[in-house]
């Protein structure tokens, strides 16, 4: 330590931080991460690292990542077309095939690998692993009225069986979940990773779930990066996609939102995966860096109202 002050810094930010591992120790985080974290080997090393340090203080992580950037980059390198309606993925017989070998071959076993150098005990896993996720295929749905879009090999899911993860995390380890999940007779379906995460928290009675992504936020204006909104309740997150203000991968992130909060997940945060240290800082400080979403702003403690971010 280079110096009295160095070491006075060190020492301040543990007292600051003692509370928040007091209050989080045995508690249940979800977190997700879009596949554009592990796109470049150093920040998804700072990322996984930020992770572990939450599972070396006790709290029970459970992380599950999409790979969204990296399915697309292989489908073209493969010459095949990549179809979004809504944010979300159209997935034929082509394009399943890539996201098997992209989430549960490339991206998972990286983060293992990642965690392994890290000295975090984790273990890869995906939705058709011992029937973590029961879903069927996705019917064809009428789109505005109109068309009819079948979105392919893509799943609902119908339940998710918890006792799958509890064992892991009671057992000391971490969960890397693939969202790729499978129907009763074996096929597989790729499920969004934000659908994923808010099923499993919601199941799991995570204490928060935390989704990583490309941007700062839920902004008021999806135009303006400066119209970040601090916190939110679900009856203006509502009224935000009503409005259109909420565009492309936001809109299947404001459903799985919506869906973890009914199903009694306390509290969603959604941060900047660019932001240096952002699970950190949104987990041990009452600044926090994104957005909160709560059932009812009125539920929020006067520190998380007044120093939100």
């Amino acid at each position: 330590m280079s110096s009295k002050k160095d070491r006075a810094i060190v020492v301040s930010a543990l007292k600051h931080a003692a509370p928040y591992i007091r209050l989080f120790k045995g508690k249940v985080f979800v977190i997700k991460a879009g596949g554009e974290i592990f796109a470049d080997v150093e920040k998804a090393r700072a990322f996984v690292e930020q992770v572990g340090i939450l599972h070396q203080v006790g709290i029970r992580v459970v992380l599950i990542h999409g790979g969204g950037p990296q399915s697309t980059e292989l489908a073209s390198a493969l010459g095949l077309d990549t179809t979004f309606i809504d944010g979300r993925r159209v997935t034929d017989g082509e394009s399943l095939d890539v996201a098997t070998m992209v989430l549960n071959g490339q991206i998972n076993t990286r983060i293992l690998a990642t965690c392994r150098d890290l000295q975090i005990p984790a273990v890869g896993i995906s939705g058709v692993d011992a029937g973590l996720i029961r879903a069927h295929k996705r019917p064809p749905v009428k789109r505005d009225g109109k068309s009819t879009v079948d979105y392919g090999f893509v799943g609902d899911i119908d339940s998710v069986d918890a006792d799958v993860l509890r064992k892991q995390l009671d057992n000391g380890l971490m969960p890397v979940v693939s969202p790729l999940s499978c129907d009763e007779s074996g096929t597989i379906l790729n499920i969004n990773a934000d659908t994923v995460a808010a099923a499993i928290a919601a199941e799991l009675d995570a204490e928060k779930l935390i989704l990583a992504t490309g941007a700062a936020g839920i902004l008021e204006d999806v135009n303006d990066p400066t119209s970040l909104i601090s916190y939110i309740d679900r009856a203006a997150l509502k009224k935000l996609r009503d409005a259109g203000s909420l565009a492309d991968g936001m809109l299947p992130k404001a459903a799985a939102i919506d869906n973890a909060i009914a199903n009694g997940v306390q509290r969603v945060h959604i941060i900047s995966s660019r932001l240096p240290d952002s699970i950190l800082l949104e987990v041990f400080t009452n600044e926090g860096t994104g957005t909160l979403v709560v059932n009812d702003i009125g539920a929020l403690t006067p520190a998380e109202q007044s120093t939100a971010s």
